[in-house]
């Protein structure tokens, strides 16, 4: 269904206040445990300072001009016809015909598998809500948080904020205190969804969105969630805010795919923490890309806490302009006889740069661990810059942990090469950057995910400088 708003109101938007906090509250319907944790997170959020360089996760970002009291909720605008165009929107209707099937792996159920729902949020207020009727008949809960948290709040409790710490620092506790037009998947045990579902959280120019992402998978179900963020204002203009969170929780034997596409324009601030916890013999295969935003602050954690637990990772990330992202990631094995695998690449131009800082983190118990991390960058400008810190933290003493990071220039006979031959100094590089990405896409076995990074990339591409 579509979901119509009021009108825009000519308000000042008010900051992120206790009397925010209260009439936030006051306009949603939750049960009284959801409050209760909320209030929790604002106490803490109402007590800390915004994080500086003293932590190690943020002493390469710089908060200087970012200042908090200009952002707080909007009110209700949002329209469906404004929501901007997102990589992985689907053209079809949850159990009608996909002309542009999502799936083409062979363990994912049909090629030709149909959307099965979709969310769609505007500037912190849902405009969309779909499931397909026969995936719901099956048990499966996905939509609007705050209308599930109260239809089915025994059912969701246990793992609501149960998975990020909602008062670990400013962002985190605002989030945990303000989220809202929050998404939620629950698929019952044995449960396993054909079709993938859509989530997307959009925002206007100076936009705001704090939504939060929980997925739950029972034993043995399977599902394929895509998630993306799109809008705000270009960098010089008003921008935009969001603060969210993702919990995953992959119950015993279950499959998730997961994807977290940021496309934000490049005048937003994109603060995040997402955190997957697989248990035995669960599979999780996530899949991360970052294209825009003014600058990217992210934690992106998997915890396998069951014998046999298994997560591939895999980061796209492509930065231009003045564009500053982090990304620290966190591989936790926390049970025996365990296997992740990560792999980051990046390419940066004009004068952008990344950060990507990794752990490997194996407990005493997690004997027989299988653990495996590698960032590669790709440098388009003399004046961009990649800092790759992987790190090691092992107590087990029956592992298998590699580790490894590279950054480097174009190789300028690769470009002599291709414009030998009759390309342009722009094709050449898009022919170059091409093959470097290609090891990850290789590994992503969403054929929509894989054209539409490669496409978005590719439209980002100018000469090598």
């Amino acid at each position: 269904m579509t979901i119509a708003a009021t009108a825009p109101s000519s308000q000042q938007t008010p900051a992120f206040d206790r009397e925010a906090f209260e009439n936030l509250l006051g306009s949603l319907s939750l049960p009284e445990w959801a409050v209760e944790r909320r209030r929790a997170a604002f106490e803490a959020f109402s007590n800390l300072a915004l994080p500086d360089r003293r932590n190690e996760n943020w002493m390469r970002t710089d908060l200087r001009l970012f200042k908090p009291k200009a952002w707080g909720l909007r009110p209700a605008a949002a329209r469906f016809q404004d929501l901007p165009q997102g990589l992985l929107t689907p053209t079809s209707s949850p159990g009608g015909p996909s002309p542009d099937p999502f799936l083409d792996d062979a363990n994912a159920g049909s090629p030709d598998a149909a959307i099965a729902g979709r969310i769609a949020s505007l500037d912190g207020h849902l405009v969309r809500e779909e499931l397909d009727p026969a995936v719901a008949r099956q048990g499966v809960l996905f939509g609007s948080a705050e209308r599930l948290l109260a239809e089915h709040g025994g059912l969701i409790a246990p793992h609501w904020f149960s998975v990020i710490d909602s008062r670990s620092d400013w962002f985190s506790s605002l989030h945990g205190a303000f989220h809202r037009a929050s998404a939620l998947l629950y698929v019952p045990a044995g449960v396993k969804i054909a079709g993938p579902l859509h989530v997307m959280a959009a925002i206007g120019a100076g936009g705001v969105d704090t939504s939060h992402v929980l997925v739950v998978l029972g034993e043995g179900a399977e599902a394929t969630l895509l998630t993306e963020t799109a809008g705000g204002g270009e960098a010089g203009t008003a921008g935009g805010f969001h603060c969210g969170g993702t919990e995953i929780v992959v119950g015993k034997g279950g499959f998730l795919r997961m994807v977290n596409l940021q496309n934000w324009n490049n005048g937003v601030w994109h603060f995040a923490r997402q955190k997957a916890v697989v248990q035995e013999g669960g599979r999780l295969q996530w899949t991360l890309g970052a294209l825009g935003s003014r600058l990217s602050q992210v934690a992106q954690d998997v915890a396998l806490v069951g014998r046999h637990a298994s997560a591939q990772v895999n980061g796209v990330m492509f930065t231009e302009g003045r564009q500053h992202l982090v990304y620290n990631t966190l591989q936790h094995h926390e049970a025996p006889s365990c296997k992740s695998d990560l792999l980051y690449k990046g390419a940066l131009q004009d004068r952008s740069r990344l950060v990507w800082r990794g752990m490997i983190k194996v407990d005493r118990a997690a004997q027989k661990t299988d653990g495996y991390q590698r960032n590669d960058n790709l440098m388009l400008s003399e004046h961009s810059r990649a800092d790759s810190i992987p790190g090691l933290e092992i107590e087990a003493d029956d592992v298998r942990c590699t580790h490894g990071a590279t950054s480097g220039r174009v190789d300028a006979e690769q470009i002599f090469y291709a414009q030998a031959r009759g390309l342009s100094a722009d094709e050449a590089a898009r022919l170059v950057v091409a093959g470097f990405f290609q090891q990850v896409f290789d590994r992503i076995t969403i054929a929509s995910v894989r054209e539409a990074l490669a496409r978005a990339i590719g439209s980002r591409i100018r000469r090598v400088s």
